[in-house]
């Protein structure tokens, strides 16, 4: 926005075709601010930026085309919640638009919830202003509010998803604030439990369905969600697979599926009949991810293991352990479904071997 008109900015490194091709758009001018070129944000305009650079230059489209779903296969959006809840008459209320393009990209409900209680406290922060006159400046004070709060790292780049989401999807700004700052992430290496406290977490389940719940997190490195999203034609006997569909990033995979957590799972068919999804609430309803939590949190208080223990512990407990038993390390990729093999490389930082083939200088 500049003078308050939507315009197109162009950024570019130095050069002399660029600059000359520019020089030909429609009224373009130079913004010393945000340091690029810039036209009027035209239908027209667009059309002419595209055809002036085609075969020039490589143009990303996607910022053009906001209306795009995340994912298709996402639960459908329910906003009603929105609608329905009490709120005190000087509450400023999270934009229409800014629901209706959620629900076009189909973001996922917990998606949805977080992005609009973010944005309304940033938009009740500044209640005097007009949302289209709100700059970097402003963004920026409103989060240095946040960190004298002390919110963490992961609070605070959702407050800025949820602004970005408003200004560059919404109202079609692309890079809107690309100047924000993000907090820099924080490393921490992923916690894990030894094969021996896994047999005990397991032996002090409640019933057959807790043991085949941890016996699946653990046994085929499961995230939660996967988990209760697993249908029952997902259990492959036959090549003792498990196959995990729609995963992070919209991604289908096949991951390992042992031969003590099948023999369970045959008994478990046939006591607990599920209809649809493998692991069922009532009213065959997908089983709660809360409910997940609370059955490894009770058998790890049973089973006295001192250290806090979720179902992401299992499946880090899977990866590294796997890596410790001598699998490649891009194998032990492929069955996570990670995207980058420098997201499965952490676990060599807390895998044994590569600490057992060190002498300790002390000895």
């Amino acid at each position: 926005m500049i003078k308050d008109q939507k315009m197109i900015g162009i950024k570019f490194s130095p050069d002399k075709l660029i600059q000359n091709l520019i020089k030909g758009l429609p009224d373009p001018k130079w913004s010393k601010q945000y340091n690029m070129a810039y036209i009027p944000n035209t239908k027209e305009n667009m059309g002419i930026l595209f055809n002036t650079f085609k075969g020039i230059i490589w143009i990303n489209y996607n910022k053009f085309y906001s209306n795009k779903p995340v994912s298709t296969n996402n639960e459908k959006v329910d906003v009603q919640w929105f609608r329905n809840r009490k709120t005190v008459p000087e509450y400023r209320l999270c934009p229409e638009e800014y629901l209706l393009k959620l629900e076009l990209k189909k973001y996922a409900n917990s998606t949805v919830k977080t992005y609009v209680t973010f944005f309304e406290m940033f938009i009740n922060h500044y209640k005097e202003s007009k949302l289209e006159t709100i700059d970097e400046s402003d963004i920026r004070a409103y989060l240095q509010f946040l960190i004298h709060k002390n919110v963490s790292n992961s609070y605070l780049n959702q407050v800025i998803n949820s602004i970005k989401f408003y200004y560059e999807t919404v109202l079609g700004m692309p890079n809107r604030f690309y100047e924000i700052e993000r907090p820099r992430p924080k490393h921490k290496l992923p916690k894990v439990i030894s094969k021996e406290e896994i047999i005990a977490l397991i032996e002090n389940t409640s019933n057959l369905k807790h043991r085949c719940i941890i016996k699946l997190l653990y046994g085929s490195g499961l995230r939660r969600s996967e988990l209760i999203n697993l249908k029952i034609k997902d259990i492959d006997s036959k090549r003792m697979l498990v196959r995990v569909e729609d995963t992070k990033g919209n991604k289908d995979r096949y991951s390992l599926l042992s031969e003590s957590a099948l023999k369970d799972l045959r008994i478990y068919y046939k006591e607990w009949k599920p209809q649809k999804y493998l692991f069922e609430g009532r009213k065959a309803s997908k089983y709660s991810a809360v409910s997940v939590l609370t059955i490894v949190k009770n058998a790890a208080t049973k089973a006295k293991i001192t250290q806090k223990v979720t179902p992401h512990v299992l499946r880090h407990s899977f990866a590294t352990h796997l890596l410790e038993s001598g699998v490649d390390l891009r194998q032990i990729q492929v069955l996570l479904g990670h995207g980058s093999s420098k997201t499965t490389e952490i676990y060599t930082h807390v895998a044994t071997n590569t600490f057992k083939q060190i002498k300790n200088p002390l000895d």
